[in-house]
């Protein structure tokens, strides 16, 4: 925690002339329990509704009412607890803590886990070091959602240091993703690292997008997305629909993800491990 602590007093920023912007450790702390908060109440919110509208936008009325009790209904959550293992490695270990002791810590837990996160731990128990245990050839579901929604942690250790969260994803996003399914946590963590500092969401998007591949297809999405709401900002819907139209429905976009086929399925057609 305390090495934490010391990327929170000052983000340095080394381009010429040294650059510095400060943050008290005071303001850090709430911002950063904020953001913990705002994931679990998000995670614990939305759960009631998972593949319950998929290629919908989910009617308004059939969004479950918020209630505060609901912030516990979140420790069962794998958005959640499988960034509990991430923290505790970097606690006992240290931020420069390899991947191949983050593998170790990720390959020991016993929580239950699905798709890409399942694969990547299956590999690291049979003998597949990472970054291999989220390589196409040993994973295939090396694309989905698995880090992109467990790399808060990334960016809410690493205020104002975006280039840290990129860095933390290499050490743990590697243990189950690769590709897009990787730049996805490394371009959440970036987005979390740049809110300690900037509030407009638009311009927190696009730092965040600097963090990821431009010529990746994740980076190609968020140009879109950018583009199709500032053409449209009032309605949100139309730039739902463009988004299904192109990435959903178009196969040219579909080539890296598992498509129709579902998670379990996936698991199945995946080349026989050593025992």
């Amino acid at each position: 925690m305390k090495q934490i602590l010391l990327l929170v007093l000052t983000a340095a920023v080394t381009v010429g002339e040294p650059q510095f912007r400060r943050l008290p450790v005071k303001e850090y702390r709430d911002k950063m329990k904020a953001g913990w908060v705002g994931q679990i109440a998000g995670v614990s919110w939305g759960a009631p509704t998972e593949f319950k509208w998929k290629d919908q936008i989910i009617p308004a009325d059939k969004m479950p009412v918020w209630k505060p009790e609901m912030i516990n209904h979140a420790f069962n959550q794998d958005d959640l607890y499988v960034e509990m293992t991430f923290l505790r490695t970097l606690e006992e270990y240290g931020l420069d803590c390899s991947i191949r002791q983050a593998g170790i810590d990720f390959a020991n837990s016993g929580y239950p886990l699905w798709c890409a996160n399942k694969a990547g731990r299956e590999n690291l128990r049979c003998g597949i070091a990472p970054p291999d245990s989220s390589h196409p050839q040993f994973n295939k579901c090396p694309n989905d959602i698995d880090y992109q929604i467990e790399a808060d942690f990334s960016g809410l250790i690493a205020p104002g240091l975006p280039q840290a969260a990129v860095d933390l994803g290499e050490r743990f996003g590697r243990l189950m993703n690769y590709g897009d399914g990787m730049y996805a946590g490394q371009f959440m963590g970036a987005l979390y690292a740049a809110a300690f500092f900037e509030s407009d969401p638009v311009k927190l998007v696009e730092q965040a997008l600097q963090a990821i591949p431009a010529d990746s297809q994740y980076a190609e999405m968020v140009r879109d997305m950018l583009a199709w709401f500032k053409a449209d900002p009032e309605h949100w819907e139309n730039t739902w629909a463009k988004c299904q139209e192109k990435y959903r429905k178009n196969p040219a976009y579909q080539k890296a993800s598992n498509g129709g086929i579902d998670c379990q399925t996936s698991m199945r057609m995946s080349p026989s491990l050593p025992q």
